[in-house]
């Protein structure tokens, strides 16, 4: 009897941390924050612990209280495993990455065969920024979810909006060396190719992934080009320093962007005085005309004191809780059925979709360029008096293009 009391005082602190464990909803953050990545992995982290908080006051997932899990994946493929590892082993059963398609596509492998050899215990991978287009083409799969344009689509509406701009003439490519900075670079020249086959490829560069600490050598061959534009998908601190390479060197050229919004681009830009000359295609921009989002952005702004990069997380997070509710269950098959073929409302107005054949979600793209705010618009970046003014608007049922999907269903 002594031995049975001894082992029930043991058991129940063990019962009641599974009884609370179950009373939460985490999701494993998965992302830079240390290394050359951890401005934007930082800034990530606390939107998804706002977005948590939102939530949670509104009485969480199906009553459970949702908590964001962080952890470190230093920008590294291999160290990503390891930290979907552990987020598993503590209990995670819901994953968010977005810095990086080459960590995307190995936790998407990662967790299909995971979900393959753990029947009854599934995760589910939500992608939030990653875009390299194979991740919904060759690489999909059942177990992850994009909600931001992948890239071939953000490159359709910016060569769609270029193609009107009679005065490009040369045009230099500047990328990263990895999966996504080659997709860029190999669709901008194919679609410029099929839209304005006038226009002059005079650079096409790759470089290091976040390791670079001075761009001048590049900026050095852009001016020597002659280029009067360049296309970049470069984002966190190698777009910043690139852009304050060429503010010290007086480069003067039209930039077209992905990521000219991430930490330290606005200030760089208006450093180099670059005014109306840096355009971004995104999912949304702080100053669009919706009543609901502009409240977001300021009370994400009062709290932390940075924009909102983001929109898409917004997507995420409330489609998972609509999906919950849905499904009436937090089990990973469940919420992926109900998430299939989702319409929804986006986060600053306008209809998206959650494509089911390759999970891919549309929605309305725009293009937006960065100076001098002359319309009384609300929201300026990094306090530099500038900041983010609408150009063109695509509608999501616009920004679709087909998909080589062929997904393998639980």
């Amino acid at each position: 009897m002594r031995k049975i009391m001894i082992a029930a005082a043991v058991a129940l602190p063990m019962l009641g941390g599974a009884a609370m464990a179950q009373e939460t909803v985490k999701i494993g953050y998965i992302d830079p924050l240390s290394g050359g990545g951890a401005s934007v992995g930082e800034i990530g982290l606390k939107t998804f612990q706002f977005l948590a908080d939102e939530v949670n006051a509104k009485g969480g997932i199906l009553g459970k209280k949702v908590e964001i899990v962080p952890l470190d994946n230093k920008t590294n493929p291999q160290e990503s495993l390891i930290q979907a590892q552990k987020a598993i082993d503590s209990g995670v059963r819901y994953i968010t990455q977005g810095n990086g398609s080459a960590v995307a596509g190995a936790l998407t492998d990662f967790i299909t065969k995971y979900n393959e050899r753990n029947p009854g215990k599934e995760v589910l991978y939500f992608n939030y920024a990653a875009v390299d287009p194979v991740l919904t083409n060759e690489k999909c799969s059942f177990s992850h979810f994009r909600w931001d344009a992948n890239s071939d689509i953000k490159m359709e509406a910016l060569t769609n909006y270029m193609k009107g701009v009679p005065a490009i003439k040369k045009l230099y490519l500047i990328n990263q060396d990895y999966s996504f900075g080659e997709s860029v670079r190999t669709t901008a020249r194919a679609m410029l190719k099929a839209k304005r086959p006038d226009i002059e490829i005079v650079g096409d560069e790759k470089h290091p992934l976040l390791k670079v600490t001075d761009f001048a050598p590049y900026i050095a061959k852009i001016k020597a080009s002659g280029a009067d534009s360049v296309i970049t998908g470069n984002w966190g601190q190698d777009f910043a320093l690139l852009l304050k390479a060429a503010a010290d060197s007086g480069l003067k050229v039209n930039w077209y962007t992905y990521y000219a919004g991430g930490t330290g681009g606005p200030t760089a830009i208006k450093q180099a005085n670059l005014n109306d000359q840096v355009f971004q295609v995104a999912e949304a921009y702080p100053n669009i005309e919706h009543a609901s989002s502009k409240a977001f952005e300021k009370s994400l702004r009062d709290k932390y004191g940075f924009s909102l990069f983001y929109p898409r997380a917004v997507n995420e997070m409330r489609m998972f809780a609509l999906a919950a509710e849905k499904a009436k269950s937090l089990e990973p098959v469940k919420v992926a059925a109900a998430l299939e073929g989702m319409d929804y409302e986006v986060f600053s107005g306008g209809k998206g979709f959650m494509r089911k054949d390759d999970h891919q979600f549309f929605q309305p793209i725009y293009i937006a360029q960065f100076g001098e705010l002359k319309n009384k618009e609300t929201f300026d970046e990094e306090k530099t008096g500038w900041g983010w003014k609408g150009v063109a608007k695509i509608d999501a049922d616009k920004t679709v293009l087909p998909t080589t999907c062929k997904m393998t269903r639980p």
